[in-house]
């Protein structure tokens, strides 16, 4: 389905469908933010309330870790994106046809 790592190939590899128009928008970094968010600042919530450590230490623990977790989420998202509109037959998806 991928050509790169976030670039969809002209076409799929098995059933030969045309990929070419294939966008799915701005929502899996939509999703992407928000579920990261939820799941690496009460990580550094607890860093901070327990240890208390300077701004560094969580410029070096928390960044890694919310790029990490972003670049991870981002591919499943996207591709979910992109099968829903071809799912329910999105009007931004044209000229679907092999």
């Amino acid at each position: 389905m991928f050509a790169g790592f976030l670039k969809f190939a002209d076409h799929c590899s098995r059933c030969g469908a045309n990929f070419q128009n294939a966008d799915a928008g701005d929502g899996p970094a939509v999703f992407v933010i928000l579920i990261g968010g939820a799941m690496v600042v009460p990580i550094a919530l607890a860093i901070e309330f327990t240890l208390h450590p300077p701004a560094w230490v969580h410029m070096l623990i928390a960044l890694p870790l919310a790029a990490i977790v972003c670049l991870s989420l981002l591919r499943p998202f996207k591709s979910t994106l992109f099968a829903l509109q071809v799912a329910n037959k999105a009007s931004e998806i044209k000229n679907w046809d092999k």
